[in-house]
């Protein structure tokens, strides 16, 4: 893979596998990155903004505060390119966007900031993330967070992208992660096998349990495939899952078994970090409200259990 590399494969690929066992023996170098602020026992418990994906940034912000979470995670939202920080964001709205969260108490341990333009060439790949390490430095997140690709034809100069770009990110104190989610990075192994040619420190897995299940179409119990990905987490999208493939489900209240789940990624290393509820039951604003509460609780107690 990346056969374009002027190193042979073989070459890259020893340092690939060089790098990432690094990476393997110390998770919690990515989980350091972590902002500070209120935590239990070293968790950084927030909520993404997704959930008010019908409104607009502020809205979020002051639902994520007001149901008395501390951190939140940057995602979609009712804008022009659908996402609070994106390839089209300037540094000044990124400056905003951290202003704004700050004001309301909340720090930003991660942010999903759309795709890069691999599509056009590795190196518009690598300067669309440096784009995007910028917004997250400018805006005080923590962690890049990488949706993955795909398309088969483009999986190589993906990785290679985010090879490249990973150093950038780690002399900006940033994480960058990627996570569950499509086909060719859908469950453990596959984040595995793409952390891995990657070969940055880094770089590591957002563990998201309810796209195990919405991928595998309710098949893959993300108990079992967390036993998988040990050594790689370095944060988790709090998503739960009912049959049919719907994610729209506020923590607790479905198929995942989130004790099990965590229990698990404990034993595997994931001992500190963020953990921040990426879905809700959807609603209005003060339904939204309840269930965001719900669901800071709900995590709350879970990470209370030692075992």
């Amino acid at each position: 893979m990346f056969t374009h590399d002027p190193r042979s494969r073989r070459d890259f690929l020893r340092s690939s596998a060089g790098l990432a066992a690094a990476a393997l023996a110390a998770p919690a170098a990515f989980a350091a990155e972590a902002p500070p602020g209120p935590a239990q026992d070293g968790w950084q418990i927030g909520c993404y903004t997704r959930p008010w994906d019908k409104h607009e940034l502020g809205a979020a912000l002051d639902a994520i505060a007001e149901a008395g979470f501390k951190h939140v995670g940057l995602m979609t939202i009712r804008a022009k390119s659908g996402l609070v920080i994106s390839a089209a964001t300037t540094p000044d709205e990124a400056r905003q966007v951290g202003e704004e969260a700050r004001k309301r108490g909340l720090s930003i341990p991660s942010a999903y900031c759309g795709d890069i333009p691999v599509a056009r060439s590795i190196e518009a790949g690598v300067e669309g993330m440096k784009r995007l390490i910028d917004h997250c430095v400018a805006a005080g997140a923590a962690n890049l967070l990488m949706g993955g690709t795909g398309d088969p034809k483009l999986y190589d100069a993906y990785y290679k992208a985010i090879a490249e770009g990973c150093p950038y990110a780690a002399e900006r104190r940033i994480g960058v992660s990627v996570k569950p989610h499509g086909g060719l990075n859908a469950t453990g192994p596959l984040c595995r096998k793409a952390i891995q040619l990657v070969g940055q420190r880094n770089f590591g897995l957002w563990y998201d349990p309810g796209n195990v299940y919405y991928y595998s179409n309710g098949e893959v119990d993300p108990v079992a495939d967390a036993a998988t990905v040990d050594g790689l987490v370095v944060g988790m999208s709090v998503k739960d899952y009912m049959h049919p493939r719907n994610v729209a489900v506020t923590p607790g209240t479905g198929k995942v078994n989130f004790a099990a789940v965590m229990a698990r990624l404990r034993q595997g290393g994931f001992t500190r970090g963020p953990l921040i509820v990426e879905t809700l039951a959807p609603g209005e604003l003060p339904a939204l409200l309840g269930e965001a509460r719900k669901a800071r609780q709900f995590v709350e107690a879970l990470v209370a259990q030692k075992s």
